[in-house]
């Protein structure tokens, strides 16, 4: 690719070099989500945090997130649990009209820890009481990432982490976490579409990536055919566990607690 068309990519004085990264980035980071069921979107949440603007990082990570995860539903929608979704999607909407009207920092250190902890129980704590993971327990859970992914950028894990206590098949997992996360960052594209985000500049960008990573998700989907269910979980387990501790890692370090 011709370093200069990669100017063009990115808004004014962003460097080239960076933009093949944050592409190359973008393929790798789908096809780790692809096969391994969750982990890509947070680990380019980090990357694009160290090199982007902090206002544009959570809305341009969520345009780019719609697609990848759009695409990835796309690919695996025989596979979707849509009953699962019919009850996911009206926790979405509540959860970003509240979010839209308060839009509010909150303190890092606290969903941090509080998402990381969640994940953990998910992970390795006994299963969730089937009444959680009826038609009420999914509203509320959509609702409440929803509303933390506006100010966050990153519940993805746990909603992955959730969705596992309904599925053990590890295609069904992939396909509805996809679908699920595609209604999350719909309504963070609306949100931030009426709070006023100049996305105009970012489009060349964000649809560059989109593009990388359903390539990503095509080469991910491809590795996930190779894997057993039982493998699957396991791995799916420890690279969650690995984000939570990130997560809690990060707590501290905005807690002061690392010094």
């Amino acid at each position: 690719m011709d370093w200069l068309y990669l100017s063009d990519v990115l808004p004014t004085g962003v460097d080239p070099v960076l933009v093949a990264f944050l592409l190359a980035a973008s393929v790798v980071t789908s096809m780790i989500t692809a096969s391994l069921g969750a982990g890509g979107g947070a680990l380019l949440l980090v990357l694009m945090a160290f090199w982007l603007p902090p206002a544009a990082i959570i809305p341009v990570h969520g345009l780019i997130q719609l697609g990848s995860n759009g695409g990835r539903a796309v690919l695996t929608r025989k596979y979707i649990d849509w009953q699962v979704l019919r009850v996911f999607l009206p926790g979405v909407i509540i959860g970003a009209l509240i979010g839209g009207l308060v839009l509010v920092n909150l303190p890092p250190a606290i969903w941090q820890l509080t998402i990381a902890l969640f994940i953990l129980y998910l992970c390795w704590g006994p299963s969730l009481p089937k009444a959680v993971l009826r038609p009420v327990g999914i509203f509320l859970a959509a609702l409440a990432t929803t509303f933390l992914t506006l100010f966050v950028g990153a519940t993805g894990p746990l909603v992955a982490a959730f969705i596992k206590q309904i599925h053990e098949d590890r295609f069904r997992t992939v396909s509805t976490f996809a679908t699920a996360m595609t209604l999350q960052h719909g309504a963070k594209a609306v949100v931030f579409g009426f709070a006023g985000f100049a996305l105009g500049q970012w489009l060349p960008f964000i649809a560059a990536m989109v593009v990388c990573g359903f390539v990503g998700t095509w080469l991910g989907l491809h590795v996930l055919k190779r894997i057993s269910n039982r493998h699957f979980q396991v791995i799916f387990n420890v690279l969650l566990t690995v984000l939570a501790l990130r997560l809690i890692w990060q707590a501290a370090g905005e807690s002061g607690l690392l010094g």
